[in-house]
């Protein structure tokens, strides 16, 4: 595909987390700003989220952050942004994001970060975008979670097709050359099917 403008990126809001997380946020946010592609993520200042987004403000990089009202209610927004959206729901957000997005990439992360990552791939499925969307399995973290699709596939509940739903990097470096890599998405702006 042609350089991504603009990408997504979905990761954990803990700071309780290995060093080897952290320095792939701050590697993934700063690489991102270098390259000259606006980072979109959930908007937040702590965790992963925190440094993806302050490593990619230090770069120099554009940074947008979509974030809920009761999230914000929290006091955990990002204040320091190129732009930073307060929707109404946790829904909007990620329509929002996935609007806003011409890639997505997936570090560590918890339920949440689960729970983007797999909406999206099922809205790849499902035909509403086309996409690229790359984990990356940072220090083996994410081999449990390629386990189960593999048991998914196997049990019949899952098409083997549904492994080219996602590319798997294994070093951070090679995230952008999957995106690189991706055939460019040829399907219409998300809009109204979502």
């Amino acid at each position: 595909m042609k350089k991504p403008t603009s990408v997504c990126v979905y990761c954990g809001s803990s700071s309780r987390v290995a060093e080897v997380y952290k320095e792939a946020a701050h590697a993934l946010g700063e690489g991102l700003a270098q390259r000259g592609i606006q980072l979109v993520y959930g908007g937040g200042r702590v965790g992963l989220m925190g440094i993806v987004a302050d490593a990619a403000i230090g770069a120099g990089g554009k940074v947008v952050g979509i974030i809920p009202e009761h999230i914000q209610a929290a006091e955990v927004e990002h204040t320091g942004l190129s732009e930073l959206h307060v929707v109404d729901s946790m829904h909007t957000r990620k329509r929002m994001m996935a609007e806003r997005s011409d890639a997505f990439i997936v570090l560590p992360g918890g339920f949440g970060t689960l729970d983007e990552a797999f909406e999206i791939l099922t809205w790849k499925q499902l035909e509403l975008h086309d996409k690229p969307v790359v984990i990356a399995d940072v220090d083996g973290y994410w081999r449990p979670l390629l386990g189960l699709i593999d048991h998914m596939i196997a049990q019949g509940f899952a098409r083997p097709s549904n492994r080219d739903l996602f590319t798997v990097v294994d070093q951070l470096d090679d995230v952008f050359e999957a995106l690189e890599n991706a055939p460019a998405p040829t399907r219409p702006v998300l809009g109204e099917r979502l």
